[in-house]
C-alpha cells in the first residue's frame, strides 16, 4: 500500500526532528510503508513474508528501543518476520536484550571542515581534481526544488546511462535510483562539460547529526576521469562553508570485519558487484573514520532467514525475477563465461563423427568454423565493446539458433535413439537461443549507455 501524502508529511516532520541514521531521509520517498507509534515511525518494505525496516526507528533517542520492540510485535501479529537493515552501534547496544546484530558493511565519515587538510595531504586526490578541471568540467549547486524542465531531463538521462553500465538489474529499497523523488530539503551538485550535464551528486540531510549524506554520486559513462572526485570536492567545500561536521557517502556493503559467510559471498558475487572496488573508491577520498553498519533482527529469528529477507527487499519481487532481469541485460561475466565455454564445445564439435549428427562433413565443419568465429567475436567484444559489433554477433547467433533448430527438426529428430542423444540435441538448440537473448540484451544496454 502506498502511504498517503499526510503520512509522508508526518514522517518528514519526524525525520527533521529525529533523523539520526543516514537512511532516515531516504524513506520519505516512494516505495516504503510506515508504521507509526506515537511520535515515532518505522519505515519498511513488505516483502510478502517480512517487514524489512530501513535503518532504526525514527524517534527520540530514548524511545528507539521500545519502538523497535513494538514494531517486531506488530510484525508477528501480522504473520511476518522483521529486521532492521543499516543500523549503527548505538541501536545494537540499546536493543541487545531483544535483538541480535551482525556487521554487513562500513560507512565512511568525513568532517568537511577537515577537507582542505585532506586535499593538502593527498596529491593523488588533487591530481584527479586537476584532470577533470583541465578537461573543462565545472560543478554548480542547485537546490532540489529548482530541478525541473531541461535540467531534470538531463539528469534523468545521465542516471539512465549510468544504470545501463551495470550488469545487475536495478535494485530497490535503499539503493533505488530515484534521486529527485523528494525534492524538499535536498541539494544537488551538477557537473557540466561544454554546457552538457556529465554527472551529479544528490545530497540529503541527516538532521539529528547536523550532517549530510551524498545519496547518489552519478557520473556519465563518457565523463572525464576525476568528475566524481570534483563533485565530492564541491559538496565538501559547501558543507565546510556551512560549518558542517559530519558527512557520509553511505554504506560500503560487505566491507570491514564481516563474517566468514559474508566474506565468501563478497568473493563469489564479485563478477556481479564490485564490493572491493566501491570500498576502495570511498577509501581513496580519505574519510576521517568508518562506522560499522549492522543488520539487526529479533533474537528468536534465524540470521540466515534475516539475510534472505533483506535480499528480497533489495531485489524487488524475488530472486528469480531479479536473476532473469539481470540475465536479460547481457551481463559481462555471463558473456565471458559463454565465450570460455565455447572453446571446449567447439573442440568436442570438431571431434564428433559426421553421422548421425550432421549428415555431411560440410555441415559439421561449417558449424565448427562458425563457433570459432563466434568465440573470437565474443572475446573481441569483451575487450573493446561496440554497439555495431554486438549487433552483428546478436544477428549471427539468432540465425545460428534458427538453423540449429531447423537441423534438429529435419535431420536429428528422426535419428535420436535414447535420452542421452535427445539431451545433446536439446542443449545444441537451447545454447544458441539463450546466447541470442543475452546478446540482444547486452546490445540494448550498450545502446542505453551510449545514448545522449
Amino acid at each position: 500500500m502506498n502511504p498517503s501524502s499526510p503520512d509522508r508529511q508526518r514522517l518528514l516532520d519526524l525525520v527533521r526532528r529525529h533523523g539520526w541514521n543516514a537512511t532516515a531521509f531516504q524513506t520519505v520517498g516512494a516505495g516504503y510503508n510506515y508504521f507509526f507509534h506515537g511520535d515515532a515511525c518505522v519505515a519498511y518494505v513488505d516483502t510478502g513474508r517480512a517487514w524489512v525496516a530501513a535503518g532504526a526507528p525514527i524517534a527520540a533517542a530514548e524511545a528507539v528501543a521500545n519502538v523497535a520492540k513494538i514494531f517486531a510485535r506488530a510484525a508477528r501479529s501480522a504473520g511476518k518476520r522483521c529486521c532492521f537493515f543499516a543500523t549503527e552501534d548505538h541501536f545494537q547496544e540499546t536493543t541487545a536484550e531483544d535483538f541480535e546484530s551482525f556487521q554487513v558493511g562500513e560507512q565512511p565519515v568525513w568532517d568537511p571542515r577537515q577537507w582542505p587538510a585532506t586535499l593538502a595531504n593527498h596529491p593523488s586526490l588533487r591530481e584527479q581534481l586537476r584532470r577533470a578541471r583541465a578537461k573543462g568540467v565545472t560543478v554548480r549547486e542547485t537546490r532540489g526544488e529548482l530541478i525541473s524542465g531541461p535540467l531534470r531531463d538531463a539528469l534523468d538521462r545521465v542516471a539512465a546511462r549510468w544504470i545501463a553500465t551495470h550488469d545487475m538489474a536495478p535494485m530497490g529499497f535503499l539503493v533505488n535510483i530515484q534521486p529527485f523523488g523528494t525534492l524538499v530539503d535536498r541539494a544537488c551538485f551538477v557537473a557540466e562539460l561544454n554546457g552538457r550535464v556529465c554527472g551529479f551528486a544528490s545530497v540529503i540531510p541527516v538532521p539529528a547529526r547536523g550532517g549530510w549524506f551524498i545519496e547518489h554520486l552519478i557520473r556519465d559513462p563518457s565523463a572525464p576521469n576525476g568528475t566524481g572526485e570534483l563533485l565530492v570536492n564541491a559538496v565538501m567545500q559547501w558543507a565546510k562553508d556551512a560549518d558542517c561536521g559530519w558527512l557520509t557517502l553511505g554504506l560500503a556493503p560487505l566491507a570491514g570485519d564481516v563474517s566468514g559467510f559474508l566474506r565468501f559471498t563478497r568473493r563469489i558475487a564479485s563478477p556481479l558487484y564490485d564490493f572491493d572496488g566501491l570500498r576502495a573508491y570511498k577509501a581513496k577520498l580519505n574519510p576521517q573514520s568508518w562506522s560499522v553498519i549492522h543488520l539487526t533482527y529479533p533474537n528468536s529469528q534465524s540470521p540466515a532467514i534475516s539475510i534472505l529477507d533483506v535480499l528480497s527487499a533489495f531485489t524487488r519481487g524475488g530472486f528469480l525475477r531479479f536473476g532473469i532481469r539481470s540475465i536479460l541485460r547481457g551481463p559481462t561475466f555471463l558473456l565471458r563465461a559463454i565465450a570460455t565455454l565455447l572453446v571446449p564445445w567447439t573442440i568436442l564439435l570438431a571431434a564428433t563423427p559426421v553421422y548421425p549428427w550432421f549428415g555431411t562433413p560440410y555441415v559439421k565443419w561449417a558449424w565448427v568454423i562458425f563457433d570459432v568465429l563466434l568465440a573470437l567475436g565474443l572475446f573481441g567484444m569483451l575487450r573493446r565493446p561496440k554497439v555495431s559489433g554486438m549487433t552483428v554477433l546478436a544477428m549471427a547467433v539468432t540465425c545460428d539458433a534458427a538453423l540449429t533448430l531447423l537441423q534438429a527438426v529435419v535431420w536429428n529428430a528422426r535419428r535420436i535413439t535414447n535420452i542421452g542423444e535427445a539431451l545433446i540435441v536439446f542443449v545444441a538448440c537451447a545454447g544458441p537461443a539463450f546466447l541470442a537473448v543475452v546478446l540482444w540484451g547486452a546490445r540494448a544496454r550498450m545502446v542505453r549507455a551510449h545514448r545522449i
